[in-house]
């Protein structure tokens, strides 16, 4: 089968196109017949080389979120059968992942009736994530949540789940997904100098909860004069009035100095209702633009750009 690989750490130029054998599942595993493989920036830093030291040896495969059709079952599989289209994350610990012609997949979902299979491999990562950031973080119904990087696919997705769930938002966004981020319900102010007087004038009073969904918790001011931690989680904490009522789901070395909360235990007990809300249209993460395998190259730059304006994905 087709698949992308590297066989050394560094830049995506690492990442080669391969013939390789199709990978068999192992007990509580599926394969698919993959349709499209969603890309996120941990793709990148995964072939730079983190977690080099806590996964098997090279070579390895890329692509961390899938859709497609099941074609065969590991033992102790049940509740899913053979032609079933399926989403979720991929293994990708092995010499293979998700942008390949066949992946495994430890945990999934059924696709909804209605949608694509490039808008559900572009759910998994982000709605994971998302998730586990609302509940970490503590956040009611009823409260006011800030949510800092709107305009991410993590950033857009917990603004989604927290107007669900009954929380007022004020997003930070650029212009890209702004509109999107008000007609869905959110109060949207831009990044840049003075973002944390525009926000109080939102608010009306104190921030209960803040979510720094920024890559790697991105500056506020663009200025000169940078923050203790070099990123935005200084003005966050000043908004709330309290380092534990703000989480970053990126800048850890801060959240460490600071007294942030932060989240890193994946969980994907949720993807049943991932699928029920992306049915209802409660759940989309929006796809950008789309590239074949031999294209990955090209992804890889636009990604790396910091302005994809919403999820790239390879399609099979």
């Amino acid at each position: 089968m087709k698949a992308l690989q590297f066989d050394r750490f560094g830049p995506p130029d690492v990442i080669m196109l391969r013939d390789v054998p199709q990978p068999g599942p192992g007990p509580g595993q599926i394969r698919i017949a993959v349709r499209a493989c969603g890309l996120t920036p941990a793709d990148w830093h995964i072939v730079d080389g983190l977690l080099a030291d806590h996964l098997p040896p090279l070579p390895r495969g890329l692509g961390l979120e899938v859709a497609g059709t099941v074609d065969a079952l590991g033992e102790g599989v049940t509740g899913v059968r053979i032609g079933d289209r399926v989403f979720g994350p991929a293994t990708f610990h092995g010499p293979t992942a998700g942008a390949a012609e066949y992946a495994l997949m430890p945990a999934w979902a059924r696709i909804p009736e209605g949608v694509t299979d490039e808008q559900a491999a572009a759910l998994p990562m982000a709605a994971e994530t998302a998730w586990r950031a609302l509940d970490d973080l503590g956040v009611q119904p009823g409260e006011l949540l800030l949510v800092h990087g709107a305009g991410t696919t993590v950033g857009e997705t917990a603004v989604r789940f927290a107007l669900h769930r009954g929380i007022r938002v004020i997003a930070t966004a650029g212009p890209i997904r702004a509109a999107a981020l008000e007609e869905i319900g959110a109060q949207v102010t831009a990044y840049g100098v003075d973002m944390a007087e525009r926000v109080r004038a939102l608010a009306g009073g104190r921030i209960d909860r803040a979510l720094d969904s920024t890559p790697t918790g991105g500056r506020i001011d663009r200025a000169d004069r940078p923050s203790p931690a070099g990123g935005s989680l200084p003005t966050l904490i000043e908004l709330t009035g309290d380092p534990d009522r703000v989480l970053t789901v990126s800048d850890f070395a801060a959240a460490a100095e600071l007294g942030v909360r932060i989240t890193t235990e994946i969980r994907y007990e949720q993807m049943d209702e991932f699928a029920r809300l992306a049915g209802e249209g409660t759940l989309v993460v929006p796809v950008a633009r789309t590239y074949t395998l031999d294209q990955v190259q090209e992804a890889a730059e636009l990604s790396q750009s910091r302005r994809p304006g919403g999820k790239l994905m390879l399609v099979l």
